[in-house]
């Protein structure tokens, strides 16, 4: 199985096509290592950037070289890309409307040995919440690739989160359906929908399959767009199956879960499950063990997904 880890999908696409587009320029903040930038930085140093640990002053100069025409990706650790720059991210990225993508890596627990200081639960409550800043989260390195290109493609701001590690692919190298903005439905199904973003997808689409050996049918969602985030899909979901529950390597407030609640809500009222990370200091360990604690593995997904049909 070919895994690769989003991060070093995301330097591949970059370093490919900036060999022909020269305005393409990476920035990053003393992490051209833990970013898979290395490659890029050596091949391409006229390119590339390097500002050291200074978060802030990494986006401020991303948004400056984007007003001068330039198509930026600022690299840094989601959890300080999310909190220490949140300022500039707002009004130097957001407000001005510049071209730059805020790559935020290692997010969620991907850093989990070194505790809440690393952790990236709240990014996306937080990026979600600026006017004029689109949230992405793609679920492996195919979606990745197609995400990339496609931001390379236009000149609105955009904040992306990826985690650290190799993860096993949703799709198939020749089979990657993709649209801007729009979730992806990875199975159909009638009695519950699993919508899940990010490096959770896979455990989604793992948990419908150990719930068809017990013949409940599960549909499996891709929201790799929390924002703008697909309604459409949702309230086709609320309004075809019998319930809904949401995945993500975040908190469970201000994330998938709020806004699929909210959407439902206001449009189609069905049980909506979340299932996140808790409101409190996450245990340390490996990712895995991590999600295995909490749940956020395809049994606990199965076991939460059965409690909408109980209700």
């Amino acid at each position: 199985m070919n895994n690769i880890a989003n991060k070093q999908a995301i330097c591949n696409k970059l370093l490919e096509a900036s060999q022909t587009d020269k305005d393409i320029v990476v920035l990053c903040s003393d992490s051209r290592g833990s970013a898979s930038l290395t490659k890029f930085a050596d091949e391409l140093p006229e390119q590339f950037i390097e500002i050291g640990i200074a978060e802030q002053n990494l986006v401020t100069v991303s948004a400056g070289l984007a007003s001068c025409g330039k198509k930026v990706f600022a690299v840094s650790p989601a959890s300080f890309l999310s909190t220490r720059s949140m300022e500039q991210a707002k009004v130097d990225v957001a407000y001005s409307n510049t071209n730059v993508t805020l790559v935020g890596i290692s997010g969620g627990i991907s850093y989990g040995a070194l505790g809440m200081t690393h952790h990236s639960a709240n990014d996306i409550a937080t990026m979600a919440s600026i006017p004029n800043m689109r949230v992405y989260l793609p679920s492996d390195h195919f979606q990745t690739e197609k995400l990339i290109e496609a931001l390379l493609q236009d000149d609105k701001p955009s904040y992306v989160r990826v985690g650290r590690n190799a993860v096993d692919p949703v799709y198939e190298e020749n089979n990657i359906p993709f649209e801007m903005d729009k979730a992806t439905l990875i199975k159909d199904g009638t009695d519950v929908t699993l919508i899940a973003c990010g490096e959770m997808v896979k455990s989604a689409k793992d948990a419908a399959e150990i719930l068809a050996k017990e013949g409940i049918s599960a549909r499996v969602v891709d929201m790799y767009c929390l924002k703008p985030i697909d309604k459409d899909i949702v309230i086709k979901a609320a309004k075809e199956t019998k319930g809904i529950v949401t995945i993500e390597e975040h908190t469970i407030y201000g994330g998938l879960n709020s806004q699929v609640a909210q959407i439902t809500a206001q449009n189609y009222p069905v049980t909506v499950i979340g299932m996140g990370l808790p409101d409190a200091p996450v245990i340390t360990g490996k990712s895995q063990e991590v999600f295995d604690t909490y749940g956020l593995n395809a049994e606990g997904i199965a076991k939460e997904a059965k409690k909408v049909l109980n209700k």
